[in-house]
């Protein structure tokens, strides 16, 4: 037997036992003729000592010791004196005297202190990731991340999940980022894609009969690095049921969710269930589709309260069919000027033209725009808004989504300024009934789907050929944490007829929606149940619940902020043969 214990688990019960351990070096301490040393493993750390009243020989061989060496121990298992209890450790009320110790394994001297947690540039990190997953703090991140997978597993067999796992070479899919393609050796010319979300499969595994379906599914996506997904590949929690609403789909979802919080964080949950709220409410008075419900701060829409005011910029936005808004923030009277010129700035960002303002000090209204709104209106809208001495309010004057989007990230902002993002608190919420269709990025005027194009729109057929395609609401939801999105899904939409129809008012013909989806229409027509489903990122659950700072941090061999794999030098050139075998000849620009 190589150790008879870890070094995370002896305690004072094993006093006066005979035990090996081993372990990396994790710090050495001579104390002038006995050397400490901490012996670390993903368990925990052990204090040995090595004194030539015990083991001359021993204390001989650990004088050669270095940091992170690779050791097995054998000693005695003492009680430490009182004063020398180390309260901070597990085993912190034991120490082992060493009689015997075989030096397993030399180690250079790494890159970067692995024993403290010190800032490392993050390059150098992942160019080492093997020896920076030594950290206690990344050991913990992993061992949490496993036990949470655990627990999602065991919620869904229990209720009656079946685990199935979707194909990783498939086909491209419109799932809106681009697609990582692998070459066909076998079929020159032609490309498998990395699957962007099981969307497709898990769809037809409902048609299939599985009727609960659920995996830990891992995710590609050739899309810009950002700050809270990883590069290239993520995982989610996939799940689809067969003959249900989405009430159905939250009612399953929410005690998964509230369980992982509150277990592997330290937040609570303040709302269950979780609230609901119509994506354009959530708009309407929060500015945002993912708001931040650990705090209040609303937005009031005060366009018909100031449709025939002096002051242009309102005029001026209304007459041009847009809406004037209101924010109130308490104790805004708090933010100097420079703050208030940030804000505005931020506003700017969402395409605001500015930021105009009213402060409210004691009983006097400071604004250069109350002379031009005069005092009766302006009194009106402090009065609308519920505001007070000490607060201060910003209006958005523009188009509706640009007036909702610039005070959204002002609001938000400004509960970050005035610390009320509790990070104790977990506010998941709901956003149900999004837009079906939205005018296209690309091309100007044109209709096309705001979201996933395989979603029940609500009313069916009879809302496709009746209703203006904007104002067509879908079965679509997302789910929010503290001004996160974690996840999206939607009521799918099983009907080929309706499908046809809802991708013929996005410009698509017959024959686009057969070439591109024609095995989800064949799959279809041989009889398929209403079903719908959501995928929360698990990643990014885990980091939001932590409010962690890096979601690379969480996997064990990530990728750096530009997609490099800085460990095995990825992506590199390929063999001049491996290309011939593959058909492929490189054109790359000079």
């Amino acid at each position: 037997m190589v150790r008879t214990h870890t070094c995370g688990e002896l305690t004072k019960k094993e006093v006066g036992e005979k035990v090996t351990l081993t372990g990396w070096v994790n710090t050495r301490r001579d104390h002038g003729g006995i050397i400490f040393i901490d012996l670390r493993d993903r368990y925990g750390l052990t204090q040995i000592k090595f004194d030539p009243d015990v083991s001359k020989e021993a204390l001989s061989e650990a004088d050669k010791v270095r940091s992170e060496w690779v050791l097995q121990v054998t000693g005695e298992v003492l009680a430490r004196p009182a004063e020398m209890v180390n309260k901070n450790l597990e085993t912190g009320d034991v120490e082992l005297a060493i009689s015997e110790i075989k030096i397993l394994s030399q180690a250079k001297t790494p890159p970067f202190e692995i024993s403290q947690d010190k800032d490392v540039n993050e390059d150098l990190r992942l160019k080492y990731r093997y020896l920076d997953l030594r950290r206690p703090k990344l050991q913990e991140m992993l061992k949490i991340r496993d036990l949470m997978i655990r627990d999602i597993r065991a919620y869904f067999h229990k209720n009656d999940f079946r685990e199935v796992q979707t194909p990783i070479l498939a086909s491209s899919s419109p799932e809106g980022a681009r697609d990582f393609l692998v070459p066909s050796r076998i079929y020159p010319g032609k490309f498998y894609a990395l699957p962007q979300a099981p969307q497709q499969f898990k769809q037809l595994l409902m048609v299939a009969g599985v009727d609960r379906y659920f995996q830990i599914a891992p995710c590609f996506r050739d899309e810009d690095p950002r700050m809270d997904r990883h590069f290239g590949e993520f995982y989610q929690l996939d799940m689809e049921m067969s003959f249900v609403d989405q009430e159905d789909i939250f009612n399953m979802q929410e005690p998964l969710l509230k369980e992982l919080t509150e277990k592997y964080s330290s937040k609570k949950v303040i709302q269950y269930p979780f609230p609901r709220i119509s994506w354009k409410d959530s708009m309407n008075k929060y500015g945002s589709d993912k708001p931040d419900l650990r705090f209040e701060l609303e937005i009031e829409p005060i366009t018909d309260l100031v449709k025939d005011c002096g002051f242009s910029v309102f005029k001026d936005a209304i007459k041009d069919g847009g809406v004037v808004h209101a924010l109130k923030i308490e104790d805004g009277v708090k933010f100097s000027r420079k703050e208030i010129d940030e804000l505005t700035e931020i506003a700017k960002t969402y395409h605001a033209k500015g930021l105009a303002y009213i402060v409210l000090k004691d009983k006097e209204l400071q604004s250069p725009i109350v002379k031009f709104l005069g005092d009766d209106l302006a009194g009106k809208i402090v009065k609308q808004v519920k505001a007070k001495p000490g607060d201060i309010i910003f209006f958005g004057a523009d188009k509706w989504r640009v007036v909702c989007e610039s005070l959204g990230a002002v609001r938000n902002e400004c509960g970050k300024r005035l610390g009320l993002k509790d990070p104790n608190k977990a506010a998941w919420l709901w956003i149900t009934d999004f837009p079906m269709y939205d005018y296209s990025e690309i091309e100007e005027g044109r209709i096309d789907f705001a979201h996933n194009p395989f979603s029940m729109p609500q009313g069916g057929m009879k809302a496709l050929e009746t209703q203006d395609p904007l104002d067509i609401l879908a079965y679509q939801y997302d789910l929010a944490l503290n001004g996160f999105e974690l996840t999206s899904g939607a009521i799918r939409n099983h009907d080929p007829k309706i499908m046809y129809k809802a991708f013929e008012i996005a410009g698509y013909s017959k024959e686009d929606v057969d070439k591109k989806f024609g095995h989800m229409i064949k799959a279809f027509e041989y009889g398929a149940p209403p079903h719908g489903g959501n995928a929360p990122g698990i990643d990014r659950l885990l980091m939001t619940i932590n409010d962690w700072d890096s979601i690379r941090d969480i996997y064990a061999f990530p990728k750096n902020g530009q997609g490099l794999d800085v460990m095995l030098d990825a992506p590199h050139e390929a063999e001049p043969d491996q290309l011939k075998e593959l058909h492929i000849k490189l054109d790359l620009e000079k």
